[in-house]
């Protein structure tokens, strides 16, 4: 467990980076430019690794699920928060993201038959309180924006819970290294028919120092090393545990805005992640799947269930 939750500690200081080179993104990229770029960039960077393990990889591999993932995880997932940033700012899109655990939970019970104990609920809940604590209770500001902003990323939200039960589900014997390839590949394949359908990258805005250093940050570290982190923590932990880490997002975009910006951590942002801690080790427990066939059989639902 220990690795696992330093995994999920290294994502949050790397994802915590994302929405600020989104921001960056977006006025040379576009909403799908940067779909398209970040999958693209990441892809390429574990291409030559697949390429150098191909030996290891059994090639039969569920296409369909990985094409699945890829859409929800990658390429409808990432289009949906650039288009939020666009009406809101990173923070309030961080905090909107922390919402992926509960739709995580949701999901499974609903169409995938998992069931959450209290225990699990309640790490849920009081990492969402511990959210509310990072925002010094103020609620408000989360509606201050247009819908749009604010939709798009609860539904971004919801396309992570998807695709995290969905991998653990069908992409269990999958290795991660054949998971975040072709996933990203995936995701710059629906980030291209976005641009055709919504208009080109700006070629000359891409020669910009700061571009270049935000496709590199958010593809190359976020889509690319933070995919395999990410679905390592699913795959090695659980979709709940892996979903968490939206809630310590928030707490490290706050830190790198201090490190880089010089902006104050007020204190309450210091007991808001101590009590998002407790919330994701209380929700980090794996959840048992039900088994209605035959009461008789629920021994054996809980074998298969159980990696």
């Amino acid at each position: 467990m220990l690795r696992l939750y330093g995994a999920l500690i290294g994502l949050s200081l790397i994802w915590g980076l994302s929405f600020v080179f989104m921001k960056w993104l977006l006025p040379s990229a576009g909403i799908w430019g940067i779909v398209f770029l970040r999958c693209l960039a990441g892809a390429v960077v574990l291409l030559p690794v697949l390429w150098w393990k191909r030996s290891e990889v059994n090639w039969k591999l569920p296409w369909t699920a990985l094409v699945v993932v890829g859409i929800f995880n990658c390429g409808l997932a990432w289009g949906l928060i650039a288009l939020s940033e666009t009406e809101i700012n990173s923070s309030t899109a961080s905090i909107l993201n922390a919402t992926t655990p509960i739709w995580t939970g949701v999901i499974g019970f609903i169409i995938f038959s998992y069931v959450l104990t209290a225990r699990q609920w309640m790490g849920i809940l009081i990492g969402f309180f511990g959210i509310l604590v990072l925002m010094d209770f103020q609620v408000g500001q989360l509606f201050g924006k247009e819908f749009i902003g604010i939709g798009t990323m609860l539904l971004a939200s919801t396309c992570y819970g998807f695709a995290g039960q969905y991998t653990k589900r069908f992409l269990s014997s999958t290795s991660i290294l054949v998971i975040t390839t072709f996933t990203l590949l995936t995701g710059a394949f629906i980030g291209l028919i976005g641009m055709f359908l919504t208009g080109p990258i700006n070629p000359v805005m891409l020669m910009d120092p700061l571009t270049i250093f935000s496709i590199v940050g958010l593809g190359c570290f976020g889509s690319g090393i933070g995919q395999l982190i990410y679905f390592y923590i699913n795959k090695n932990g659980s979709p709940e545990l892996a979903a968490t880490v939206t809630y310590l997002i928030p707490a490290s975009a706050m830190v790198w805005g201090y490190v880089l910006l010089g902006e104050a951590i007020n204190p309450h942002v210091i007991i808001g992640l101590l009590i998002i801690f407790a919330g994701v080790y209380l929700s980090s427990k794996k959840s048992n799947k039900k088994d209605g066939a035959d009461s008789s059989s629920g021994k054996q639902g809980e074998l298969r269930h159980v990696k």
